[in-house]
């Protein structure tokens, strides 16, 4: 499960509902630092059962080199509402389009870059293939070219079996049941992931049927690199040194295959947001900075 480093928005952010022409969608949107020139705007998207607090602790470090950044909640996914159960609301092309929704409403006309996090990656690519315009830049953090490894795969489908006959508290308490206790206290410098109250009331916020629909996503998505590849795009693939979702050489290749900047974050693992945030953020902005010139 993601983890953000705390769910309290940075000093300086807004925490609001966005409108945009496919709904509403629950945003932390923080500003550019006061006395840098602005140099453009992102869009984060989070990973599977995570949301937008998980960018919290990139937000200062970006906004301080110029970019205002702006973290949602998908569709279903913690703080923005969807079907309870209608898992057709949640295809993949469903979720690409509600981000070209998103990238509109927060570009005010200009193109934005685009950042998603393990599956937000892969709703991110989807909506570039969708319509690569509104967007300047791609970055897939931590990110693969296809589905999950296999013991992920695993994982997953337990939780599938289990939404399909229990309430989202009683999975809630199973999965802590089988968490080993080192994961059960959070990252130990985060300051924010051992409140497993706030976690547990983001787990309850996510629809079942979001959940269900993106797990079955992520066993089951295509390779699509080429396909991306082909698009005149600037690429980033960045990682951890470690990942158990993606085999970091599979994404060393897929990097290779976009002709993408690489970047591997010492130190961390999935998620380098939340485990190396001063690192992560430098590279991202060094890579956002790179494309403008």
């Amino acid at each position: 499960m993601s983890r953000p480093s705390s769910f309290v928005p940075p000093v300086g952010a807004r925490a609001y509902a966005l409108a945009t022409a496919r709904g509403e969608f629950a945003v932390v949107d923080s500003p550019v630092a006061a006395g840098v020139e602005p140099r453009g705007v992102a869009l984060l998207l989070p990973g599977f059962t995570g949301s937008k607090e998980d960018f919290n602790l990139l937000h200062p470090a970006l906004g301080a080199r110029g970019y205002r950044t702006v973290a949602v909640d998908g569709r279903g996914q913690y703080e923005s509402d969807g079907p309870q159960d209608d898992e057709s609301a949640y295809a993949q092309t469903e979720l690409a389009q509600d981000v070209l929704a998103q990238a509109a409403a927060v570009g005010g006309g200009r193109p934005v870059h685009l950042l998603g996090h393990s599956l937000g990656g892969q709703i991110a690519r989807a909506a570039v293939l969708l319509d690569p315009a509104p967007f300047r830049s791609l970055t897939l953090m931590a990110s693969g070219p296809a589905q999950i490894s296999t013991s992920q795969q695993q994982r997953v489908k337990l939780l599938r079996d289990a939404l399909g006959v229990m309430s989202m508290a009683e999975v809630w308490e199973a999965m802590q049941a089988l968490e080993a206790p080192e994961d059960l206290d959070g990252e130990p410098d985060a300051g924010g992931p051992a409140d497993r109250e706030d976690l547990r009331r983001r787990w309850l916020r996510n629809k079942p049927a979001q959940l269900l629909a993106t797990g079955l996503q992520l066993c089951t998505e295509p390779d699509r690199v080429s396909e991306l590849a082909a698009l005149p795009l600037p690429y980033h693939v960045l990682s951890g040194a470690r990942d158990d979702t993606w085999p970091v050489p599979l994404l060393d290749e897929m990097a290779l295959r976009l002709r993408a900047r690489r970047t591997v974050v010492d130190g961390a693992e999935h998620s380098p947001n939340t485990d190396r945030p001063a690192p992560t953020a430098e590279a991202i902005a060094a890579f956002w900075e790179s494309t403008d010139d």
